[in-house]
């Protein structure tokens, strides 16, 4: 018998670990420029735990109860009446807007125009792992740096989501890319391709790099402060700290831009950010962080587990 009900974990108050419960919600129902996708997969952020405790309510003032989680992967069920790109079993990954979220449970909607059809080389819960780290380099290099062949680039904090994609997008433009990374992970970033892996346990990166004309800054605080230093005249900074940490540049002749990533396309080509980023893993041009896969009933564990700090990889919760 049909249910208009689906498993899910969400909270009715903002809080401890404790808030996630996982129950039956009511399932959505697609608008008419929306797909219907029945999760398999849905990543789990750092931004996940951060609006669980409340941190983020004067941006999204979200009503309760609430469903998390904004990166997926799963199967168009059933689609709008406006929506000709998709077709019920389309195996499909997005990500969606932060002020829609809905991720952990076992249907979603989300507008068509923010879908893109699944890497065919990676399974679903590798797929789920990668909409919003992709996307966030890409929009920082490609949309705000417009990063050209020969340009140099230092990433902090190049072993993470964010930066490992860095790193593949600017060997694949032609940029030389430097970055910074723990002793533990130095190796793991050489392997992804970088031309200068600098260990930020043991060396200052402004006494091995200077004049670089993109500054990727995924810590902030000091970090960031010492990097200013290190920009050619015209210079760009980005920062994905931004809403933690205004961007002010010290000089008039350096820049420095936060990072929001947003999903974005349209309803005539879908998300064409996903869909290039997709062609690029099928076609090996990028290699996308391990996964390490839980149920949906054991959120609270990836939840406590980022809280925790440093670690490589994606927690991905399966649903399907």
């Amino acid at each position: 018998m049909a249910t208009n009900m689906m498993d899910a974990v969400q909270l009715h108050t903002y809080g401890a670990l404790e808030v996630l419960v996982y129950e039956k919600a009511p399932r959505p129902e697609p608008q008419a420029d929306e797909v219907l996708i029945r999760v398999h997969a849905a990543g789990v952020n750092p931004a996940d735990w951060k609006i669980r405790q409340g941190y983020l309510q004067a941006k999204f003032p979200f009503p309760l109860p609430l469903i998390l989680g904004y990166d997926v992967a799963g199967v168009v069920d059933a689609i709008g009446a406006a929506v000709t790109a998709y077709a019920p079993g389309d195996a499909v990954f997005a990500m969606l807007p932060l002020n829609q979220l809905g991720a952990y449970a076992e249907y979603v909607v989300a507008k068509a125009a923010l879908v893109a059809p699944k890497p065919e080389s990676l399974d679903f819960a590798a797929a789920a792992g990668i909409p919003s780290i992709a996307l966030t380099p890409w929009q920082a290099l490609f949309d705000l740096a417009d990063l050209q062949p020969g340009q140099t680039l230092l990433i902090h904090g190049a072993s993470g989501g964010v930066g490992s994609f860095a790193v593949q997008y600017a060997k694949w433009k032609g940029a030389i890319a430097i970055g910074t990374a723990s002793t533990a992970n130095l190796e793991a970033i050489k392997q992804l391709g970088v031309d200068q892996a600098i260990d930020y346990k043991t060396e200052r990166f402004e006494e091995k790099v200077a004049k670089v004309d993109v500054v990727l800054d995924t810590i902030g605080g000091e970090t960031r402060q010492r990097s200013w230093q290190i920009l050619k005249p015209g210079g760009l900074l980005i920062s994905t700290e931004g809403a933690a940490e205004p961007v002010v540049s010290p000089s008039s002749d350096i820049r420095g831009v936060p990072i929001f990533v947003e999903p974005t396309g349209n309803e005539l080509t879908g998300n064409t950010q996903l869909q290039q980023i997709a062609q690029l893993i099928d076609s090996g041009h990028l290699k996308p962080l391990p996964v390490d896969v839980l149920p949906l009933q054991a959120a609270a564990k990836a939840h406590e587990a980022l809280q925790a700090g440093h670690r490589r990889g994606k927690f991905v919760l399966q649903i399907a």
